[in-house]
């Protein structure tokens, strides 16, 4: 298999998503857009001091095909975690030498079937490049998310979501929280709890599709589920874990 290319690419974007989890946006550096899809990730490679070799750190594109060449990454900080750490003090103007586009847990955005989006954390973020690829290109097939996290401080892109169910009717989403407060008046639970639900309404509009996305903890219950319980067919489960 040849080696993913590497380009350069400038950090021009740094702001905080969640207490935990930072919005970084890159630019490549060479001409031309970063060609990808929605869906795919990347390999940031990290000058950490003292390393004998650049730390890899692999993050799913978080941001649509762009003709700008930005693509956009969301980091979750993890305590002593180096490679958070390094990314979440990263000052713009920064540039990193980045590895891709890789992976196949992708989503076409003329994708024709009735969708259901599964995501906890940032497992959200290859599902968003995929819902704004979709929205970017017209596309009006019938989508849901199921979005889930500890606390409500925790919800990412919570605004964007928001606005688009309101704008495009046919999207709609669902947040769960785990460990909600006693002000909150939505979801409670696990996202796999939510999941039989989901796919009952959007099999009105034909044979839906699952993508999960997450630690495998929860992508294996949402396999679980979808293809023992709902013995949906291979094909129609898509997912990705991220340990």
């Amino acid at each position: 298999m040849p080696a993913p290319p590497r380009f350069s690419a400038n950090l021009v974007r740094s702001e905080s998503l969640t207490p935990q989890v930072r919005r970084l946006v890159f630019a490549q550096r060479n001409p031309g857009p970063l060609t990808f899809a929605p869906g795919q990730w990347v390999n940031l490679l990290l000058p950490l001091e003292g390393g004998a070799a650049p730390l890899r750190r692999a993050y799913s594109i978080a941001s649509p095909p762009s003709a700008d060449g930005t693509f956009e990454l969301a980091i979750t900080r993890v305590e002593g975690g180096p490679g958070s750490n390094f990314l979440h003090a990263l000052a713009v103007g920064s540039t990193l030498e980045v590895e891709g586009p890789q992976g196949f847990f992708t989503r076409a955005p003329s994708f024709a079937s009735p969708t259901l989006f599964v995501a906890t954390g940032t497992g959200f973020t290859p599902l968003r490049s995929m819902l704004l690829a979709a929205a970017a290109a017209g596309n009006t097939t019938r989508t849901h998310l199921v979005l889930g996290v500890r606390h409500e401080e925790d919800l990412l892109y919570r605004e964007e979501i928001d606005a688009l169910a309101v704008q495009q009717p046919w999207f709609t989403r669902t947040f769960t929280l785990s460990r909600p407060g006693t002000s909150w008046g939505g979801a409670r639970g696990y996202v796999q709890e939510h999941v039989r639900e989901a796919l009952t309404t959007l099999a009105a509009h034909g044979e839906p599709h699952v993508f999960a996305c997450g630690l495998q903890r929860m992508v294996s219950a949402v396999r679980e589920l979808v293809r023992k319980d709902l013995e949906f067919p291979r094909e129609r489960m898509h997912a990705e874990r991220f340990d």
